[in-house]
């Protein structure tokens, strides 16, 4: 089932389909995340709808986003979401497989490239058929073809942020620097105080030199409820 949403009461409205490409908290916790600056060229990895794009441009609006996904419906969805919201000019859509260097735009042409990327190698975990199992599994591009593509679309000293399952972050490590992108910031993420961290957000620099800041767990829920900061992060705070 379609539907609309809008991230908070006036500001960027978004279309999406519950049973393909449902918005997720792991989506939120990225825009957050992710250091935006003016005038940056940003390029979303595997865009899905596009609302990646719209949380990073309800932070700094001089922003200019490539959504790259493989799924024509995404890519509709993304286009659709985008002229909702008059971003025409500051957003655009490109259907491309990101293991196909042909159909990415040039190497070195963005400042920051951004991915909230599948969880789970192919045939494992709860894979579900069609586009949400693209979404969830690396059927379509594994985490070393990720980070290939983030690596060649960013110019050197640009930054890659992502978020992925906590359980895999020596691995993540271990890949990112074999194609340059040297972590640099580290979060995890923790349903309260209590539990094991569920997710890890990274910050990487292309080519950047070692040392690795890790910030304090970031906490969903204190006492008994949402938490403060994922109040603000969902834009709570505006109302």
């Amino acid at each position: 089932m379609e539907h609309w949403d809008e991230l908070w009461l006036g500001g960027f409205r978004f279309r999406f389909d519950d049973n393909v490409f449902k918005p997720s908290t792991d989506t939120f916790l990225l825009g957050d995340f992710a250091e935006v600056r003016r005038g940056e060229r940003v390029c979303d990895l595997g865009a899905g709808i596009g609302l990646l794009g719209l949380l990073l441009l309800a932070r700094q609006q001089e922003l200019h986003i490539t959504n790259i996904d493989i799924d024509s419906a995404a890519c509709a969805l993304a286009e659709e979401n985008a002229a909702v919201n008059g971003l025409e000019d500051r957003v655009a859509v490109l259907r491309a497989d990101l293991r196909d260097r042909t159909a990415l735009p040039k190497a070195g042409s963005f400042d920051l490239c951004v991915a909230n990327p599948p969880y789970f190698p192919p045939h494992t975990g709860r894979v579900a058929e069609g586009s949400r199992g693209t979404a969830r599994s690396e059927t379509a591009c594994d985490f070393d073809q990720l980070c290939a593509a983030a690596a060649y679309l960013l110019r050197s000293g640009g930054r890659f942020c992502l978020v992925h399952r906590a359980e895999r972050t020596a691995e993540l490590m271990d890949v990112l620097r074999r194609h340059r992108l040297e972590p640099k910031v580290l979060r995890f993420v923790q349903k309260d105080a209590q539990t094991p961290p569920r997710l890890v957000l990274l910050s990487c620099r292309r080519h950047g030199g070692a040392g690795l800041a890790v910030h304090t767990p970031l906490l969903l829920q204190a006492d008994g409820g949402e938490s403060g900061e994922l109040r603000r992060i969902y834009f709570k705070d505006r109302g």
